[in-house]
């Protein structure tokens, strides 16, 4: 299993189950023994940190004013779910039934189970939720007074208040459930992996990067990896599949050094053509998160909560002696789902609102209280690609989402926008006068708004697609998430969806595993 991330946790979990099969974690990151995975709020230090993230940067882009943005994907054990905002989410059901039409049981009715086999929600069970397994799902121990006052308002707008956002596709507004237990981040390592280190069948390698899937006669026999920054290269056999959970970006890189990708592109760089897979790195698609910012009075947000000394003293000690607070959250605390337009039979619109302001990720907050409402387009029609830049397999690929390049796409952020305004200006907000500070009121026309995102917007961290499932000619991999034309090898990871979910996308991912690991083990009829 390559990659050590939220899909590969699963896989080497369900696989290693029956002590007589053996399973190879490989994980190219290290361990998690650093606090600030583990705090919630953490994910401010482990986000652009080389020591839990590969670090990627984006080609530029040319509707972002051909900025070059940051990418964080996990470098660590547990993956992105190790950096990511543990917001627990689905998508929607239509999602699963679009890729259900080409993809035979990957409808929702046949996923559902396998979201099912691995949760544990605090809530307890009914038609659509279970307790008992591997992956907790709490609510936020937090709340706050502005927020309150935004589902209030979108409830004033036609957006009803939720306390559980997967039991429908309605527009609906709530706080998030997230990954945690007990205020602690609950990573994919730490719910599937650290309890089962003792099975003697089951081998975790850190600091191991593949370099190479081996395939032989058209079966895939093994991989070369590498520990650390050594050259030596370390042959991995295996006897019955090698499987790929290293995520849409690294699993087409690997595939694409190893032979397996567009011939075109493997010839450029020298590369021993082994399968002409054209859609290899084809079909990236990711949320591009716009975020408006409203100067808000009369309360306070956690831009001057923590402005003093005395404020992070307080905030440390509630969060040390209550587990709860600011140290707790999420990246984002309440979520939306909204429709762009009436005409579009689900939501296509996602809030992830913030009681907090501040320039870029990772900047300095504002110094006057203020609320970010971020919102994206859940189902853009803007498709990129992964593309190596050598045969290198340790230098980074050219990763190039295309955001906004399509027109349907610049009139959904748009739209947004004005919708976000509606929201902002409703009732239940008036006493906190909120007064927007960007995209600001002179940005009225849609060239003005596009503007504005295309100075301001970034990624949500949610590249999918690009190893895509299907029967179609650039399609990857089948509805059994084999490569089409190798034998024994298999793609379990966020790279096989057709098309991006309408939501976060480390659950999705977790529950593509679960279900992988059980075709492995029934194709191989064990």
């Amino acid at each position: 299993v390559v990659g050590g991330g939220s899909a590969g946790c699963v896989t080497a979990n369900r696989l290693s189950q029956n002590p007589n099969h053996k399973v190879l974690l490989l994980e190219a990151g290290g361990n998690d023994r650093y606090i600030w995975i583990h705090i919630p709020v953490g994910y401010l230090f482990t986000m652009n940190n080389p020591r839990t993230d590969w670090c990627y940067r984006l080609a530029p882009q040319k509707w972002l004013n051909n900025r070059i943005l940051n990418y964080p994907r996990g470098r660590v054990v547990g993956g992105c779910s190790s950096i990511n905002g543990m917001i627990y989410m689905r998508g929607q059901a239509n999602d699963y039934d679009r890729w259900g039409k080409d993809n035979a049981g990957w409808d929702w009715k046949n996923v559902l189970p396998y979201f099912n086999k691995s949760l544990d929600y605090a809530w307890g069970s009914d038609t659509v939720h279970a307790t008992g397994g591997e992956w907790r799902v709490e609510g936020q121990r937090l709340s706050w007074e502005i927020l309150d006052a935004f589902q209030a308002a979108a409830a004033e707008c036609g957006i009803r208040p939720t306390q559980h956002f997967n039991n429908s596709d309605e527009q609906s507004c709530g706080y998030f459930q997230v990954n945690q237990r007990s205020g602690l981040r609950l990573s994919a390592y730490q719910a599937f992996i650290n309890p089962i280190l003792h099975r003697k069948n089951l081998t975790v390698v850190t600091n191991a990067t593949a370099t190479q899937i081996l395939v032989q006669n058209d079966k895939a026999t093994g991989v070369r990896y590498r520990i650390g920054r050594t050259e030596e290269d370390i042959t991995a056999s295996a006897n019955r599949e090698v499987v790929l959970c290293s995520g849409a970006i690294n699993t087409p890189q690997l595939l694409q050094i190893s032979g397996i990708g567009p011939k075109h592109l493997l010839n450029r760089h020298g590369i021993d053509v082994i399968l002409d897979l054209p859609g290899v790195g084809q079909n990236l698609q990711d949320h591009l998160q716009i975020r408006p910012v409203y100067r808000v009075s009369n309360t306070r947000t956690l831009n001057t909560q923590v402005q003093s000394i005395f404020g992070r003293i307080r905030v440390g000690l509630q969060y040390i002696l209550t587990r709860s607070g600011p140290l707790a959250m999420s990246p984002s605390q309440l979520g939306a789902f909204v429709k762009s337009d009436e005409t579009v039979p689900t939501p296509d619109l996602q809030y992830h609102v913030q009681p907090l302001s501040l320039d870029s990720f990772g900047g300095d907050l504002h110094p006057f209280d203020a609320v970010t409402a971020s919102v994206c387009n859940l189902r853009p029609t803007s498709r990129g690609e992964v593309n190596i830049e050598s045969k290198n397999p340790l230098q980074p690929p050219v990763i190039d989402p295309r955001y906004l390049s399509t027109e349907q796409d610049r009139h959904v952020a748009v739209q947004s926008l004005r919708i976000t305004r509606k929201i902002l200006s409703a009732q239940p907000l008036k006493r906190f006068e909120p007064t927007e500070y960007r995209p600001g009121t002179v940005a009225q026309s849609d060239e003005g708004l596009l503007d504005f995102v295309g100075k301001h917007s970034t990624t949500i961290f949610h590249p999918v697609g690009t190893c895509k499932m299907g029967n179609d000619t650039m399609a990857v991999v089948d509805h059994r998430l084999r490569v089409r034309g190798i034998d024994g090898l298999r793609v379990m990871d966020a790279s096989v969806m057709p098309f991006i979910v309408s939501g976060n996308t480390n659950s999705p991912t977790m529950m593509i595993a679960e279900k992988g690991a059980e075709m492995i083990l029934s194709d191989n009829s064990l």
